[in-house]
């Protein structure tokens, strides 16, 4: 089994950058590695082909994230995913075509799920060349979202919730070993307690249940992309942000960035406070919604 997760670790890493858009998906081609495992492979347990479907489709996501941050991929979307690795599996473990006709039919099957699921990625991408730069996604220092947000970590009410901690969850960490309660969201598998694999427009955040939320570059600048765009999920965005906002407890707060001036200007101002920094060189600001029921 190990043989077989790091081939296809390899396989993804060996299509890292590739642009499925292109006009020629015969770029996109299985290794040598996968090729000899192919015609290795015979029938699996059960059990051990939910093991690989699972780890494929995983690493799949956190390769297609990995080139545009701005993917979404809600559970049906996982679940559709899913199916064309059982299919893929299916075919490699059949071998009743030749390996150039199951890659085809599995590259192709993953650009019409990627079409489907992120419509503007087409827009995006059909023009570029056969390889495309990652769009940026960086996880910043505890000590730099300290300073943009203002706050004393030791005044900080408990619970506290990231939402969008990142892969290492660097200021859920942070908060942890100053002695308060944390947990971190994120797309990523963690193998830490407190961070969670979710989606954060899914998420059942509760009622009054938070004491404090953060959200560095994360929600909300999702939110403000999908605004922008004419096929955004921006009401989507809307219900979450309002989700958030209502599992506050009395005086918690939601510290985020960027701010939200479309959205921000229809609170009910007897039932937050909105506070606004100005970030340096930036031409967005910080925003802190407080509760006062």
């Amino acid at each position: 089994m190990d043989k077989i997760l790091k081939n296809i670790d390899k396989q993804i890493a060996a299509n890292q950058g590739k642009n499925i858009f292109s006009d020629n998906l015969d770029d996109f081609q299985f290794i040598h590695e996968t090729i000899d495992l192919i015609s290795k492979t015979g029938s699996l347990p059960a059990s051990a082909e939910k093991i690989l479907i699972d780890y494929t489709t995983e690493k799949a996501i956190e390769e297609f994230c990995r080139i545009n941050q701005y993917y979404s991929f809600d559970s049906q979307s996982k679940e559709d995913l899913k199916k064309i690795y059982t299919c893929l599996l299916a075919d490699v473990i059949g071998q009743r075509e030749s390996v150039e006709d199951i890659s085809k039919r599995h590259y192709k099957n993953l650009k019409d799920w990627l079409k489907k699921t992120n419509s503007f990625a087409e827009k995006i991408y059909r023009e570029m060349p056969n390889k495309v730069e990652a769009v940026p996604c960086s996880e910043y220092s505890p000590e730099l979202q300290l300073e943009i947000f203002r706050f004393d970590i030791h005044s900080l009410i408990e619970p506290v919730l990231d939402i969008g901690c990142g892969q290492h969850g660097n200021l859920a960490e942070y908060i942890q070993s100053c002695g308060k309660e944390v947990y971190g969201i994120d797309r990523f598998s963690f193998t830490t307690a407190n961070l969670i694999t979710a989606d954060w427009l899914e998420y059942n955040y509760g009622i009054k249940k938070w004491g404090t939320i953060i959200s560095h570059l994360g929600f909300t600048n999702h939110f403000v992309h999908h605004n922008l765009r004419e096929d955004g999920n921006y009401i989507e965005y809307a219900r979450a942000y309002m989700n958030i906002l209502r599992s506050l407890k009395p005086g918690g707060s939601f510290y985020y960035t960027p701010d939200l001036p479309f959205i921000e200007k229809y609170l009910d101002k007897n039932q937050f406070i909105l506070t606004k920094y100005d970030l340096a060189q930036r031409e967005f600001k910080s925003s802190k919604i407080t509760s006062l029921k």
